[in-house]
């Protein structure tokens, strides 16, 4: 059961915030400035490529490198193919992980690795192998972590992770709010300078102004009634989210937000994008998940009884191009069928701004779900 009347008590909310998931969102804006200063303190700003890789390859424990992969692999488009090297191994631990190259990795291709651990023994193993086949390596972790030195064997790029001091000790969830940014963002400025995305000093800029102001909308001292995420988490208290994406920057939000009710609170859900979502999901509404399914007799005792689990569909939405929009649709099928809609739509801005916000809003969302909840 969720504890609404912890999401107006700021220093209740505060107390139950033993991961510091809060502070982490609150301060993303802060994370991608930082971050932008160790890439350029790293050099990548006066980096000269000779051009565009012909492959970009992934790798990195967890959601935090699947999150990096298909945020680089949207932005990047149809220039450039983006692959997250899956790891494998009997458990999602340290040293109980391998990566392994494709065969046709070689000298034109670019390997990075995102780690907000950076002690994954089998890492050391990629770096060796891109370095025999001559691919270029660069890798985001925290300072003085092992991964540091391995990549500084090999000559590649190394830029500190930008982290905070009040860290716990604890390991950090790889969806936590600010895990994703503090990873990406060197890796944006990287990219940029191959071509491959367009990711300027300044248009990180605007991101993390972005941020900012998402963590202001948000943040815990505004009431539930005027806050899009708390108001979304009360939303989604009894619930199964059923997170449908329009726009080529909601699909990875989508899937974040996806990954983040499981990690940080506990939450299944499910995702799908727009319009295929209206054919692949149509079955799930109208079964017994539907909010107006009731099998059983209507005036039978319900005071022992669970609540029911009904779906509730959240839209997520980039602005469409040239108008076209299944959102419409979108919005009939649910209501045929009596299931609840939520709605959120960035303000106009970049592809990156609006990412930016897409996936600051529904982290502080899962967040509030994980400690009004007890997660």
């Amino acid at each position: 059961m969720l504890d609404e009347s912890l999401l107006d008590d700021p220093d209740a909310l505060a107390r139950a915030d033993r991961r510091a998931l809060l502070r982490g969102a609150a301060e993303a804006g802060a994370r991608v400035r930082t971050a932008v200063r160790h890439a350029a303190e790293a050099g990548i700003s006066e980096l000269k490529p000779d051009g565009r890789p012909r492959a970009v390859l992934i790798a990195g424990p967890g959601m935090a490198a699947t999150g990096v992969a298909e945020l680089l692999g949207t932005l990047a488009g149809a220039s450039c193919p983006v692959t997250r090297l899956t790891p494998l191994g009997v458990a999602p631990a340290s040293g109980a992980l391998r990566w392994e190259l494709p065969g046709w990795a070689g000298p034109v291709d670019l390997l990075l690795i995102a780690t907000p651990d950076g002690s994954e023994p089998g890492l050391d193993l990629l770096i060796e192998s891109a370095y025999r086949r001559g691919s270029t390596v660069a890798a985001v972790a925290p300072a003085g972590s092992p991964l540091s030195g391995w990549v500084a064997g090999i000559h590649g790029l190394f830029v500190p992770m930008a982290t905070a001091p009040y860290e716990p000790e604890e390991p950090i969830a790889a969806s936590a709010p600010g895990v994703l940014w503090a990873l990406l963002t060197p890796l944006l400025a990287l990219l940029d300078r191959t071509g491959l995305v367009s990711a300027p000093p300044e248009a990180l800029q605007k991101v993390a102004d972005r941020l900012d102001r998402v963590a202001e909308r948000c943040g815990p001292a505004i009431a539930a009634y005027s806050n899009p995420a708390k108001t979304l988490a009360v939303e989604l208290a009894e619930a199964l989210p059923v997170i449908w994406t329009e726009g080529t920057s909601a699909g990875p939000a989508g899937r974040r937000f996806t990954a983040a009710l499981a990690e940080l609170a506990g939450r299944p859900a499910l995702t799908a994008e727009l319009p295929e979502a209206l054919l692949s999901h149509s079955v799930l509404l109208a079964g017994a998940l539907a909010a107006g399914a009731d099998p059983d007799d209507f005036f039978r005792d319900r005071v022992e009884e669970a609540q029911a689990l009904h779906a509730r569909v959240v839209l997520l939405r980039d602005r469409p191009i040239g108008g076209i929009s299944a959102a419409p649709a979108a919005r009939e099928l649910a209501l045929t069928h009596d299931t609840a809609i939520s709605e959120l739509e960035p303000e106009e801005g970049g592809e990156l701004e609006t990412l930016a916000e897409l996936i600051a809003t529904t982290d502080f969302a899962a967040v509030y779900l994980a400690l009004a909840s007890g997660a």
